[in-house]
C-alpha cells in the first residue's frame, strides 16, 4: 500500500467513527441502539487493545498456547461478575465515583490515598499507551515501506485526541451518559473482531487449503517449527493469568467503561458470558495467522515477531483489514484511557492542588481543563513511545504495564471484604510494591539495570526466573504482607469504619441520624453557593432535588440528610470524592448541639429493601421476621407513631395516616414540632408530660370532631433501634355512642319470654 492511500484508510475510519457518535448524539434510532444492553457490552470489548492484535502474536511466536492467558484472565474476571463486578457497581453508582482513585479515596477516606492511585495508575498506563502508539506507527512503516513512522503516529494521535475531546469531553460530569462515545466504541469492538476473523479465514483457506490442509501441514513440515516453541512453565502461566485478571477491572479504561458509565446490573451480568466469547473469538484467529505465515516461511528478525500478521498481505485488502484491525484496537484503547485518565488527574492532582472555590464560572472551566489533560496524556503516551518505547518489544511494556496496575489489587480486594483494612495500611502495602516494580522493571526500560530483588533463602530456583516474573512475585508479596501488618498495628478512623461497611459485600450502611444546620432546601443553596457560587450551586441542589422528588421547602431532618448524600455524591462526580467532601463538610455541617447520633433507622430498613434478593439462608429468614413485624405494627387497626430520641419521626402507620388524613410518606423524618396542627401540640404534649397517656382529647380533624387516648411506651431497652418513644392512638369517637346506649333505659323485649307456643 502506498502512504497516501493508507492515510486516507485511516482518516476514513476516523471520520466513520465520528460520524456514528454524531448520529446517536443527534438522537432518533441511532440514539435508541446505542442504548440498547448489547451496545455497551460490545464496548467492554475495549479490552483487546492493540496487544489483543498484535502482541499476542509475539506472545505465541515465544510461548505457543501461552498467549491465551490474556484472554482467560480477563473472562475469569467477568465470569465472577456477581461477587466482584457488581458490588464495586454498586458502589460507583451509589456514590458517583468515576475512576479507581475516587473509589480508594472514598473507601479510606483520604485525598492523599486518590493522590497515589492516580500516580501509580499514571505510570502503569504510560508503557501501554506506548505500546497503542508503536504499534501504529510499525503497521506504518510495515506497509508503506517508507515516511517518518514516528511523526505519522503522533499525527493519528492528534485525530485521536480531537476525537477524544469533542465526544468524551462533552459533558461536566465525568459519569453523565456518553451514548455516541460508547456507540463508537462498540463499533470499533465489531471491526477488530471482524478484520481478525477475515485475517484467520484468509490464513486458514488462503494459504492452507482449509482445515484438512491445515492439519497435514503442522504433522509434516510445520511439527518441527511447533517443537521448537517453548511452552510456559505453569508457575508463569498463573502469574499472567493473575496480571490480566486485574487488569480486566484495574485499567483505567476498563474500569471507566465497566462502572463509570450507567451500565444496568442486568446488562453487567450478561456480560459475564459475553464478553468472554467476545474475547474466545478474538482468540481463535491467533494461532491460525502465525501458522500461516510459519508456512509462508517469513522470519520474524526481519519483519518484527508482533506483526506476523501483515505477512499475510498478498493483496492490498489483506493488508488494510491487518492495519484496521490494529487502528480500531489502538485508537479505541487510547480514547478511554485518556477520559478515565484526564478525569483522576483532575480530580486527585489539579483540584487538590488548586480548590475550586468560587469560580466564576466552575462548568466551562472544569470543562476546558478536561480537555487540555485528554490532550496532554496522549501526546505523553506517544513521547514515552518516541523515547522508551521504540527500544523495547511489546511484551515487555504490555508486562511493565500490567505488574503495575497489579499493586492495587490488594487494596481492591481489601475493599470489599475486608473492613478492618484502613489507609496506613493500604497507603504502605502500595507504596512498597510500587517501589519493588520500578525498581524492578523501569531500570530496564530507561536504557539501564534492572535493581531485582534479593532472593528469599529456600527459593534460590527462582534466580533463574524472568525479571518480570520475579518482580511480580516479591512485589505482590510484600503489599500484602506491608498492608496486612500496618492495618492491624494501627488504629481505623470512624470514617473509615462507615466507609468500610459502605464498601463491604455484605454489609448495610447504618448511617448516625443527626440534623443539618441549613433548615431547608433554599438555605443549602445559600451555603453552597459560597463554594460554587450561585448559579453552580442553584444548579446541582436542583439537580439533585429532581432526582429525589423533594421540594426545596421540604425541612424534615431525614430529606435534608437526603439531599446532602445526593449533593455529595453529584459533586464526586464533577470534581473527586476527596473535594466533594472537603466541600460538603464545610459548608454543609451537621448541628453538634442536639443530643448524641443514633443510626438511621429508615434509611436501614430501606436499604435493606434494596438488599433482600441478594441475601439467602439465615439471612433472609430474619429479614422475613423483621418484615412480619414491621407489617403486623403497619396494619395495626390502632394508630401508632414511633419518634427517636431527638424527636424525629420513625414511623407513622397506616390506622394513623386513615385517622389524620396525612400519608405517612410526606411526613417520616419530619421533627414533631414541625407536624401539621393538631398533631405537633397532641403529640409533643404526650411526650413532654410525665403522664404517660392522655385520655379521651378532643381534637378537630378534616372528617369533624374526634375524641382520641394517646398511650405512650417508653424503651427500656438501651439496645432498641428506635431509641425513643412508641406511641398508640385510640379513636374513640365512635365508642361514644355505645356508651350512651348503655346509660338509656332498658327497652321491653320484642318477644315473650314465656314458654309455650303463642296462643290462638
Amino acid at each position: 500500500m502506498n502512504l497516501a492511500g493508507l492515510l486516507a484508510l485511516g482518516v476514513g475510519y476516523l471520520l466513520l467513527l465520528a460520524l456514528c457518535a454524531l448520529a446517536v448524539e443527534r438522537g432518533g434510532a441511532a440514539n435508541r441502539l446505542a442504548r440498547h444492553p448489547a451496545t455497551h457490552t460490545l464496548a467492554l470489548g475495549v479490552y483487546a487493545s492493540a496487544w489483543a492484535i498484535h502482541g499476542t502474536l509475539e506472545q505465541a511466536d515465544r510461548s505457543g498456547y501461552g498467549y491465551l492467558a490474556y484472554y482467560l484472565g480477563a473472562a475469569g474476571a467477568f465470569l465472577l461478575a456477581p461477587m466482584l463486578l457488581v458490588p464495586i457497581q454498586r458502589m460507583a453508582h451509589t456514590y458517583q465515583l468515576a475512576s479507581l482513585a475516587d473509589l480508594f479515596a472514598f473507601r479510606f477516606r483520604s485525598r492523599w490515598v486518590g493522590t497515589l492511585v492516580t500516580l501509580v495508575s499514571l505510570l502503569a498506563v504510560l508503557p501501554l499507551l506506548a505500546l497503542q502508539v508503536q504499534t501504529m506507527a510499525n503497521a506504518i512503516r510495515l506497509l508503506t515501506g517508507g515516511g517518518s513512522r514516528e511523526w505519522l503516529a503522533l499525527g493519528f494521535s492528534a485525530l485521536i485526541a480531537l476525537f477524544a475531546i469533542l465526544f468524551g469531553a462533552r459533558h461536566t460530569h465525568l459519569n453523565a451518559r456518553q451514548d455516541g462515545l460508547l456507540a463508537a466504541i462498540a463499533l470499533e469492538s465489531v471491526v477488530k473482531l471482524g478484520a481478525m476473523l477475515a485475517l484467520g479465514a484468509v490464513a486458514l483457506f488462503g494459504i492452507f487449503d482449509g482445515p484438512g490442509d491445515l492439519q497435514a501441514w503442522l504433522d509434516g513440515p510445520g511439527h518441527l517449527a511447533q517443537a521448537e516453541t517453548q511452552s510456559l512453565p505453569p508457575a508463569q502461566w498463573r502469574t499472567l493469568l493473575m496480571l490480566f485478571f486485574a487488569a480486566a477491572f484495574l485499567m483505567p479504561h476498563m474500569f471507566h467503561i465497566t462502572f463509570a458509565e450507567p451500565l444496568e446490573r442486568r446488562t453487567l451480568l450478561r456480560a459475564g458470558w459475553v464478553v468472554p466469547l467476545f474475547l474466545l473469538l478474538m482468540a481463535l484467529p491467533v494461532p491460525l495467522i502465525l501458522w500461516g505465515t510459519q508456512r509462508l516461511g517469513v522470519d520474524p528478525a526481519t519483519t518484527g515477531s508482533a506483526y506476523l500478521a501483515f505477512a499475510l498481505s498478498s493483496s492490498w485488502w489483506v493488508g488494510a483489514l491487518a492495519f484496521l484491525a490494529g487502528l480500531a484496537a489502538a485508537s479505541g484503547t487510547m480514547i478511554i484511557i485518556s477520559l478515565a485518565l484526564s478525569g483522576m488527574i483532575l480530580n486527585h492532582l489539579v483540584l487538590v492542588a488548586h480548590p475550586p472555590i468560587a469560580q466564576p464560572d466552575l462548568y466551562r472551566w472544569l470543562r476546558w481543563l478536561r480537555r487540555a489533560l485528554i490532550g496532554a496524556v496522549i501526546v505523553g503516551g506517544w513521547l514515552f513511545y518516541r523515547t522508551v518505547g521504540v527500544h523495547h518489544d511489546l511484551s515487555t511494556l504490555a508486562i511493565a504495564s500490567f505488574v503495575g496496575m497489579a499493586q492495587c489489587l490488594p487494596g481492591m480486594l481489601a475493599l470489599l471484604y475486608w473492613p478492618g483494612a484502613n489507609r496506613k495500611g493500604m497507603v504502605t502495602g502500595l507504596a512498597v510494591g510500587v517501589a519493588i516494580w520500578l525498581a524492578g522493571l523501569w531500570p530496564s526500560l530507561l536504557g539501564g539495570a534492572p535493581w531485582l530483588p534479593p532472593i528469599p533463602p529456600g527459593l534460590e530456583t527462582l534466580a533463574d526466573e524472568p525479571d518480570w516474573y520475579l518482580v511480580t512475585l516479591v512485589s505482590l508479596a510484600a503489599n500484602v504482607l506491608a498492608f496486612i501488618l500496618v492495618s492491624l498495628a494501627t488504629r481505623t478512623s470512624a470514617g473509615e469504619r462507615a466507609a468500610a461497611e459502605a464498601c463491604s459485600v455484605d454489609a448495610v450502611v447504618r448511617p448516625m441520624r443527626l440534623p443539618l444546620v441549613a433548615a431547608n432546601g433554599l438555605e443549602i443553596k445559600r451555603h453552597l453557593s459560597r463554594a460554587l457560587g450561585q448559579e453552580v450551586a442553584e444548579r446541582e441542589v436542583e439537580r439533585a432535588l429532581a432526582a429525589l422528588q423533594m421540594s426545596p421547602l421540604d425541612g424534615r431532618p431525614y430529606a435534608l440528610r437526603r439531599l446532602r448524600d445526593r449533593i455529595q455524591a453529584n459533586l464526586s462526580g464533577l470534581m473527586g470524592p476527596s473535594v466533594a467532601q472537603d466541600i460538603v463538610d464545610r459548608f454543609l455541617p451537621y448541628r453538634q448541639d442536639g443530643p448524641g447520633a443514633t443510626e438511621d433507622i429508615h434509611f436501614v430498613e430501606n436499604r435493606l429493601e434494596d438488599y433482600r434478593p441478594r441475601l439467602n439462608g439465615l439471612a433472609r429468614e430474619i429479614d422475613g421476621l423483621r418484615r412480619y413485624h414491621r407489617r403486623t405494627l403497619t396494619r395495626l387497626p390502632v394508630g401508632l407513631c414511633a419518634f427517636g430520641e431527638d424527636g424525629e419521626l420513625l414511623m407513622w402507620n397506616d390506622a394513623l395516616a386513615e385517622l389524620s388524613g396525612i400519608p405517612g410518606e410526606s411526613v417520616i423524618g419530619a421533627h414533631r414540632d414541625t407536624l401539621p396542627p393538631p398533631w405537633d401540640e397532641l403529640l409533643g404534649r404526650i411526650l413532654a408530660e410525665p403522664a404517660s397517656q392522655l385520655y379521651k382529647q378532643p381534637v378537630t380533624l378534616a372528617n369533624g370532631q374526634r375524641f382520641l387516648s394517646l398511650h405512650r411506651a417508653e424503651h427500656q431497652d438501651e439496645r432498641d433501634a428506635h431509641g425513643g418513644n412508641v406511641i398508640l392512638v385510640e379513636d374513640h369517637s365512635e365508642m361514644k355512642w355505645l356508651e350512651d346506649e348503655r346509660r338509656a333505659p332498658a327497652r321491653p323485649p320484642a318477644i315473650s319470654s314465656r314458654c309455650g307456643p303463642p296462643p290462638g
